[in-house]
Parts: C-alpha cells; structure tokens; sequence
C-alpha cells in the first residue's frame, strides 16, 4: 500500500515504538540503574531498552539494545506483550516487552547505567521505574508459547500511573 493511503497524517495520533527486555537467571532479573547523569531515571532501576531506530523490526530493535546496554547477545527472547503509554493527546509510546534467561549472570557498565541482578523476591527494596512492580511479576514465568499481553498506560491529572490491561481472549471459546 503506498504511503500516502495509509492514513499516517499528522493529524492522526502517532507512536514512538520502543523496546523493553528482562533477561532472567534463575530467580534473578537483570536490571540496569540509570546513570545518574541521565535526563530520565537517573538513578532508578529500569529493563534494558530504548529506540526502534528506522529500519529496524522490534526483535532487531530488543537485541540490539541488549547487546548496547547489558554486552548480551541473547538469540531466544521472545514477545510478552504491548503497552500503549498515552504520553501527549495526539502521540503515544509503543511499547514492545520481551523475556529471555540467560545461561549465566554476567554484568555490564554502559554510559547508560550499571547493570545489575535484581532477585524477583527483592524487588520492593530497590527504587524501580514505576511500571516494573507490575511488569516484572508480570512476564517473570511467560513461556514463548505464552499469548502476549496487552495493556494501556496513561497518567490522570494529578501525573499517576495507571496501568490497565486488556482481557485475556479465550480462543477456544471463539472457535465455538
């Protein structure tokens, strides 16, 4: 389809796609604590991530990132869900999160943050991005065979999260 039918007007509502990754080692996740010289959670614990750059398909997109912020180059990560995150009333974030283990703890300095294992069972104890209490209990025991999520971010006007996820379809029932 050419471009121009494609309804991609600006006066549309428009989306930033971005990647998020959780690499799992028995019962710890890998994390990376914002460096404290970055403009967005500086100091806060957050997923591996970032940009879909031009040309890049989401699973390019979340290895490429992993390999850039954590040095792990992880070939079965695999699509937990997707988050619409309302930022501004005619653009959003589209948000891709996936899950891999790793074979091996290893950690990483980027000129993003410090990486570090984070266990599951601790998590309450770290300052985390506001998203990740739900997230990582979330996609913590997702199998590739999982269906991905869907969900919605969006702020009320006192700048609260709220985070609402779609009912799960139950295929079987559909086929009936």
């Amino acid at each position: 389809m050419p471009v121009e039918e494609q309804g991609a007007g600006l006066n549309r509502y428009r989306v930033i796609p971005r990647v998020l990754i959780f690499i799992f080692h028995q019962d710890a996740v890998l994390l990376i604590k914002g460096a404290p010289t970055k403009r967005l959670w500086a100091n806060y614990y957050n997923g591996i991530g970032g940009h879909v750059e031009r040309g890049e398909d989401i699973l390019s997109a979340a290895r490429r990132e992993l390999l850039e912020e954590a040095g792990l180059a992880i070939p079965q990560i695999h699509l937990c869900g997707t988050v619409m995150v309302d930022a501004e009333p005619d653009s959003g974030i589209g948000l891709f999160v996936f899950r891999g283990d790793a074979p091996a703890p290893e950690k990483v300095h980027s000129d993003e943050g410090e990486t570090e294992w984070v266990p599951v069972a601790d998590l309450e104890k770290y300052p985390l991005v506001e998203d990740l209490r739900v997230l990582i209990p979330k996609i913590t025991h997702m199998q590739p065979e999982d269906a991905p999520f869907a969900a919605r971010y969006y702020y009320d006007e006192g700048q609260k999260l709220h985070i609402v996820f779609a009912p799960e379809f139950d295929y079987g029932a559909a086929k009936s």
